[in-house]
């Protein structure tokens, strides 16, 4: 009984949650800066930061990035599989009170793929280029904000996401030595 009232509870703050950060959507210049957001975090500004790494770096870097993206194909791998196993159903599909700001990519809303990626490439970039984290930590945290802002995610999916794509990078830059890169 405990469970299953811990369990309510917690539904009921996460649609609060998400109530509350949907209302901002109201705006039309907030909505239509979210959207902005969330469509770069769709992959076009991570792309420029792995690009700036790549540079800094310089061309002989070429395979550590290979790495990197492969990493990514992971926390792509994990989220489409868990996704497919919770079949969560997005906000914006069960209230009706809730403003859909942006077109999703899929169907399912737990966990948040767009946070997963924002916060592994955020995580893995800023180790080994720490200057990029001036711009990518704020934009980590817009991209996830949005995905809230837009009705397309809890504020659990949300937690969830960066909590899998922290861990995936994590393994990536330990997982480095073993694989003889170096990051």
């Amino acid at each position: 009984m405990k469970f299953k009232n811990a369990k309510i509870r917690m539904l009921d703050l996460d649609l609060k949650g998400c109530l509350y950060l949907n209302h901002f959507s109201h705006s039309q210049r907030v909505a239509q800066f979210f959207k902005v957001i969330s469509r770069l975090g769709d992959g076009v500004f991570w792309y420029v930061m792995l690009a700036s790494a790549w540079m800094m770096q310089g061309i002989g870097y070429s395979l550590q990035i290979i790495y990197l993206l492969l990493g990514g194909s992971v926390g792509t791998g994990i989220y489409k599989y868990l996704k497919q196993k919770t079949v969560r159903p997005r906000p914006y599909q069960v209230h009706q009170v809730i403003r859909l700001g942006e077109r999703p990519l899929d169907h399912f809303s737990f966990p948040s793929g767009h946070t997963l990626h924002a916060v592994m490439t955020t995580t893995v970039l800023g180790y080994i280029q720490p200057v990029l984290l001036m711009l990518m930590l704020p934009f980590t945290i817009l991209v996830a904000v949005s995905r809230m802002i837009l009705g397309l995610h809890y504020p659990s999916d949300v937690a969830v996401g960066a909590m899998i794509g922290g861990s995936v990078a994590s393994a990536i830059i330990l997982a480095a030595p073993y694989v003889n890169i170096v990051l």
